[in-house]
């Protein structure tokens, strides 16, 4: 059966994963974190791509972006994947994929899952406890958000309403992440981009239907479906 086409809408934020082949590690050295992100930033600004979260995993990617066109995400991870498996490739002289497949994806509602996203990503590296702080871990976009780092995302509007100026943004910001991040917030990022369905609350959801003119949620159980179901991890 043909993969269900990707909820793919301008202007609306992506949560999206890419993970390492069989879950084999896709960096190895300080040297393949920094060329991935050169490459992201390249791309981005290429493809028209506002990124505002991410975190480099030993496995796997996680990124929060803004695409200003409906292909620029697509494009954006297409031709990221490609230089990145060249520079490997060529840098320990293997060959073959080094990515599971297409990347998995979800369209974020703005004002409800944003901010879980952002902490979502950058608390990776402490729910797999490789840090005990966000602060500690180097390949995230942790340090450009809290304390003002030097970096190449760009702010989403809820970002800039954390405060009335940089300082402020930058306190408030690290307040966010006092607080626990629901076991129920992070099951539902998890299944709406593992699933390539719309994250947010039932009015969200069905706007996107109506817009794309297609299913946006997972189907319910005993119902006939007419799509292949999800590739939940």
């Amino acid at each position: 059966m043909p993969r269900r086409a990707r909820l793919a809408i301008a202007g609306i934020p992506w949560h999206i994963i890419q993970r390492g082949n069989n879950r084999s590690a896709c960096f190895y050295t300080d040297d393949d974190y920094r060329y991935y992100l050169a490459r992201l930033k390249e791309q981005a600004k290429k493809h028209l791509c506002e990124v505002h979260a991410y975190v480099l995993m030993t496995n796997h990617v996680h990124l929060l972006v803004t695409p200003k066109k409906t292909e620029s995400a697509s494009l954006m991870m297409k031709h990221l994947g490609q230089r990145y498996v060249q520079y490997i490739n060529k840098t320990y002289r293997r060959s073959g994929t080094l990515w599971e497949g297409r990347f998995r994806s979800c369209l974020t509602q703005e004002t409800e899952y944003v901010t879980a996203c952002y902490r979502y990503i950058e608390l990776n590296p402490v729910r797999a406890m490789m840090v005990k702080d966000p602060s500690e871990y180097t390949w995230s976009s942790y340090r450009a958000n809290a304390f003002g780092e030097d970096s190449f995302i760009t702010p989403h509007f809820l970002y800039n309403g954390l405060g009335q100026n940089r300082a402020d943004r930058l306190v408030a910001y690290r307040e966010l992440f006092k607080a626990h991040l629901e076991d129920e917030i992070i099951n539902n990022i998890q299944q709406a981009t593992n699933g390539n369905f719309a994250l947010g609350n039932e009015k969200f959801k069905a706007e996107i239907e109506k817009m794309l003119n297609r299913r946006a949620r997972p189907g319910k159980s005993g119902r006939p479906r007419n799509e292949e179901g999800s590739e939940l991890s």
